[in-house]
């Protein structure tokens, strides 16, 4: 038998992963570390769709319909994603699903891009779903079939979550054959899908009883398993996820050290007991918050000694390694992965030629004329306007938020609150502040830095281009306050004359800049120079 063997990311195994099982539909929004899986499936299967979403929770909610037709579906999002997708991806939980559903969450420990680290375990401990959590690209790919069979048999969503490290690096993964997609079927049981209290109330009813059976599931699971046993030890590890690899590299079998490897929730209550019962204490190892450590806290009562994140074993934030993870199984590490002493810190930057950096020139350069003025920042490539040359914006909090903030500076007083934001960002997460803004009649300037596309997380399309005016004219900005520039320093006159003029303006403003990003254009000149 031939063995097909690739080099894939771990994103690239999950959506491998995906197509083989048969979805019929990805949906998500980009963000890093969750992009690749989507532009792969986007690549290489044409049979699936796979066009970005305006939002994560708009995302979440057709997958959770193209389920409901019977088919199987992939929602894929970044871990902060996962607080926009919330409201649906509870309450699916409670409907439950029909086709298989796999919720994939890409989480961010050491936040290289991303604006905390919170942990997507969380999320499906509080739905009672059950959570895959991979510890190799290997079974990443193999998840997801399992993942999709065991959502069927539950008739629950399954969480997914992987993280950075993984999501991002590459590794042979062998690859099977491709299954067909389910048949439409849909479901014909309204009580489930109609979340009136009545229906509600039976089916989280459902939900608990199905505890047990997830439960069992877990303890049975092929991902769950115990190794380098011994009969008796000092020190047990609890290793979850990739903190399973790190745990390895250490070689535990050299000193006895007994491990159980945990990679599908909710935790294995027996396999975990059972480890206590032959060890003076537990180490658990695991990348994100010490969400595991805190369930073995309570299982096993506070005369237990356990060690971890929280005990201060394992460093409190941050991604594990193999370093901090042998230093707290008491092994003396050899090699540092500390960063090289002599390679200085590049923080990023604007890409020479952007447009956002005329539209912060030419905002510097008008805030400075007024004493109070504050500039609310977005999520975006633009966010970098935070820092040297420009020191442009005033806060950065969460998708969509400039334009509220802004909206709440000036109902306290302040002016003049201005908002930046990037054209997917509106789209994400801004048009209903606007709103807001717009029936308040707030004395706040908008400016929708736009580049016509995605640009920060690789130049994805983004869900508004060409319809901003439209938009903002739907909304209820007046026409007139509805401006349009091209972001070049040729036209700085001009542009500093518009934002003069519209903060002056006491209501709501709205200027778009409107240059296509630096980097796209470039891709699309060199695909055109290739093709003649």
């Amino acid at each position: 038998m031939t063995i097909n063997k690739r080099l894939l990311l771990g994103d690239e195994a999950v959506a491998q992963g995906a197509i083989d099982a048969g979805i019929s539909g990805v949906y998500a929004y980009p963000g890093t570390p969750s992009t690749e899986i989507t532009e792969y499936i986007q690549t290489h299967a044409k049979d699936v769709r796979s066009r970005w979403c305006t939002n994560e929770k708009t995302a979440m909610e057709a997958a959770l319909g193209m389920s409901y037709a019977g088919k199987r579906a992939l929602v894929c999002m970044k871990h902060v994603g996962m607080n926009v997708a919330a409201d649906a991806f509870v309450n699916s939980a409670i409907t439950g699903v029909n086709g298989g559903l796999i919720v994939l969450a890409a989480d961010d420990p050491s936040m290289h891009s991303s604006q905390n680290e919170q942990d997507s375990r969380f999320y499906g401990k509080f739905a009672m779903i059950p959570i895959l959590e991979p510890s190799s690209q290997q079974e990443a790919y193999d998840m997801m079939q399992y993942g999709f069979e065991l959502s069927e048999q539950l008739h629950l969503p399954v969480l997914m979550r992987v993280v950075t490290r993984l999501a991002h690096s590459r590794a042979d993964v062998e690859v099977g054959g491709k299954a067909e997609q389910n048949s439409l079927k849909p479901d014909n049981e309204r009580a489930h899908w109609v979340l009136l209290p009545g229906n509600a109330r039976r089916q989280y009813s459902s939900l608990v009883e199905k505890q047990s059976e997830l439960l069992d599931s877990a303890e049975q699971s092929p991902y769950n398993k115990m190794l380098c046993d011994a009969d008796r030890a000092e020190l047990g590890i609890v290793a979850c996820g990739i903190a399973y690899n790190y745990v390895m590299e250490n070689n535990p079998s050299a000193t006895g050290i007994p491990v159980l490897k945990v990679s599908q929730y909710p935790l294995p209550v027996a396999a975990i007991k059972a480890l206590a019962a032959k060890c003076k204490s537990l180490l658990v190892a695991e990348d994100g918050q010490p969400v595991v450590e805190e369930q073995v806290a309570a299982l096993l009562g506070a005369d237990y000694e356990l060690r971890g994140r929280f005990s201060g074993a394992l460093p409190r934030m941050g991604e594990l390694n193999p370093d901090n993870v042998g230093e707290a199984m008491g092994i003396a590490v050899k090699q540092s992965f500390s960063a090289a002493k002599n390679v200085v810190a590049r923080p990023p930057a604007l890409c020479q030629g952007c447009g956002h950096r005329d539209v912060y020139d030419a905002l510097n350069r008008v805030a400075a004329e007024y004493p109070n003025a504050r500039i609310f920042g977005d999520i975006g490539c633009y966010t970098l306007g935070a820092l040297p040359p420009f020191r442009a914006i005033d806060s950065c909090v969460d998708m969509g938020a400039s334009i509220t903030m802004a909206k709440g500076a000036a109902d306290a007083g302040l002016y003049p609150a201005i908002a930046v934001i990037g054209d997917s960002t509106f789209t994400h997460s801004g048009m209903t502040g606007l709103l807001d803004a717009v029936n308040d009649n707030s004395n706040i300037t908008v400016i929708i830095s736009d580049n016509l596309t995605t640009a920060m997380t690789g130049g994805q399309d983004s869900a508004g281009t060409n319809k901003f005016e439209a938009i903002c004219l739907g909304l209820g900005v007046e026409p007139s306050h509805v401006r349009v520039v091209v972001p070049l320093p040729k036209n700085m006159e001009e542009i500093t004359r518009v934002i003069r003029e519209e903060i002056e303006y006491k209501g709501v403003s709205v200027i778009i800049p409107r240059r296509e990003c630096i980097q796209t254009l470039n891709r699309k000149l060199r695909q055109k120079r290739a093709q003649n």
